[in-house]
This record gives C-alpha cells, sequence and structure tokens, in this order.
C-alpha cells in the first residue's frame, strides 16, 4: 500500500507543479478542464466497456449498491445532525453534505485499488461508481445542493438526465453484451485495453492539478473537522460493519469499503458552483481529506486485511 501511495502522489504532484508553474500559459483550470473531458468522453467508456463485459453482474452488483448508497446515506444523516445541532448556514451545510457523503470512488479509487488488489478490483470501482454513487450523486445528491444552494436555471433538467452521458452508454453496452455472452474480438480488446491504461495516470494528475492550498484557511476549519471525521471515520467503520453482514467474498468486501473510504470527490466543486454553495469550503475539505488519506488508506487498508483477507 505504502509503494502505491507514493506512486499516486508522484503522479498527483505532477498536476500540483502544473498548476504553480503553468507551461506554455496553460492555466490548471484549463488544462484539467481538457483531461477530465478527455478521460470522461473517451478513456474511461472504454474501461467501462472493457471491464463490465467480462464482469461478474448479478447479485454482486446488486450488494454493491447496497453498501454504497447506505454508507453515502449514513455521511448525509450524521452531518446533517451536526449541521442541525450548529445552526450551521444553509450554503455552508449544503457543501459539508456533499463533501461528507460522496467519496472520490473514480478518480482515486481507480488506481488505489487497482494497484492495491490487481486488475480484478477495477470492476468493484466501476460498479460501485456507475451503480452505487454517481446514479445518488446526481438525482439525491443534486436535491441536496438545490435545496440548501441556489437553482436559478428556468427549466431544471430531470434528474434521470445523468444518463445521458458516455459512461452510462458504455455500461449499458457493455451488460448487454456480457448478459448475451458474446465474447470481444481480440483486435478490439486490444484497443479497449490501450485506451483503458491511460486512464489511471491521467486522472491522478488531474486530481492534483484540482488540489489548491490558497483554499484551506482558519475560518473554515470548524467547519471541514466534522467532515473529517465522518469521511475518513465514522464511514468507513459503518462500511465495515455492514459489509461483514453482506455474503460477499472477503477481497470484495476489501475492496469494496476502502472505495468508499476515499476522501470527497472533486466533482462535487461542480455542483457548489452550479447551485451557489460555499465553494471555498468544499475545495479545503478536498485538498485535506486527499492529503490525510495518505495516512489513512493505509490504516483502513490493514484494517481490512485483519477483518476480510485472513
Amino acid at each position: 500500500m505504502n509503494s502505491t501511495l507514493i506512486q499516486m502522489t508522484l503522479l498527483m504532484a505532477c498536476g500540483v507543479g502544473w498548476r504553480i508553474l503553468s507551461p506554455a500559459g496553460l492555466k490548471a483550470e484549463q488544462t484539467r478542464h481538457v483531461l477530465t473531458t478527455f478521460v470522461y468522453y473517451l478513456l474511461l467508456p472504454a474501461m467501462v466497456l472493457e471491464v463490465l463485459w467480462t464482469a461478474d453482474i448479478g447479485l454482486q452488483s446488486f450488494q454493491y449498491v447496497v453498501l454504497g448508497v447506505s454508507c453515502i446515506i449514513f455521511a448525509m444523516l450524521c452531518i446533517w445532525m451536526v449541521g442541525t445541532l450548529f445552526k450551521f448556514e444553509h450554503k455552508r451545510l449544503g457543501a459539508m453534505i456533499l463533501a461528507a457523503a460522496f467519496p472520490n470512488v473514480t478518480y482515486l479509487g481507480l488506481p488505489v485499488l487497482e494497484q492495491t488488489f490487481g486488475s480484478w478490483a477495477r470492476s468493484v470501482v466501476i460498479q460501485m461508481d456507475l451503480f452505487a454513487t454517481s446514479p445518488f450523486l446526481f438525482t439525491i445528491g443534486i436535491m441536496v445542493a438545490r435545496y440548501y444552494g441556489e437553482d436559478n436555471a428556468e427549466k431544471p433538467k430531470p434528474a434521470i438526465s445523468f444518463l445521458n452521458a458516455p459512461p452510462f452508454w458504455a455500461a449499458a453496452i457493455a451488460v448487454m453484451l456480457n448478459l448475451n455472452g458474446l465474447v470481444a474480438p481480440v483486435w478490439f480488446a486490444g484497443v479497449l485495453q490501450k485506451l483503458s491504461a491511460a486512464v489511471v495516470p491521467l486522472m491522478l494528475v488531474s486530481l492534483g492539478l484540482a488540489l489548491n492550498w490558497k483554499a484551506v484557511t482558519a475560518r473554515n476549519i470548524p467547519y471541514v473537522t466534522p467532515v473529517i471525521l465522518i469521511k475518513m471515520l465514522l464511514m468507513p467503520l459503518f462500511a465495515i460493519v455492514l459489509a461483514s453482514y453482506l455474503p460477499l467474498e472477503g477481497k470484495y468486501k476489501a475492496a469494496a469499503v476502502l472505495d468508499l473510504a476515499m476522501p470527497s470527490m472533486v466533482l462535487g466543486l461542480v455542483f457548489c458552483d452550479r447551485y451557489r454553495l460555499d465553494s471555498a469550503l468544499y475545495a479545503m475539505t478536498v485538498t485535506v481529506t486527499t492529503a490525510l488519506s495518505l495516512i489513512t488508506l493505509p490504516f483502513w487498508h490493514r484494517v481490512l486485511i485483519d477483518e476480510f483477507l485472513k
């Protein structure tokens, strides 16, 4: 795990260095937008198609949904109780709910799990993302953001519109091919494999581009602290307890729980900007939880080995 995190950190450091130096005059936000768009519209769908085409889809997939959605709801309730108790401002509490509830299951979870457990863990990440966290984010997550923020759109998009996206198209095609027992031609599987290989390094560099230490301010510490405790401690602990009751094989339990132990997702910044939540607070939370994950992820990995892999 430590060797894996060193590699991940160095790749993220490339993004941080780009943010500082701005080579060729390209700012971090410009570069990150191009990288994430390229990954989202081409590379990630290729990986989704490659992985889900041959994945074990069925009861196991449903268990990932139960685990992921239950953990998100648990984190939401925890941070909502804290915010209600201390009467946090709505825009601040909305950002805190998104930060505490939704982990970075793909952009950081994918490289960490693949390097830690092996290539089979990609299936866990993709199913956790496409079947659990993303549908919940683009439905309930958006409802939370609208409630605590501002929605000035004349005609808001329906919640189901999130399915109109390349990774979900690829997932639908892959599941149909999988269930019908069709086998990919060797040449096409090779193309998918080569496209998939570029996902992890570009995701990590993009994550580094998103980290901004200027967003870390003393005034936000009282609000970031409960998010850290819930996101990095209580949510993984709850996931371990819940996973112990699921009839999954031990290695799949460990991978799924470690995926849910990831720091706050970067995508939440888009929702904070869109619905006028506290974007500065959210940016600080992403930066701090990502840095702390270099400590917490090895800890949870050891716990998971003792719990599920012995």
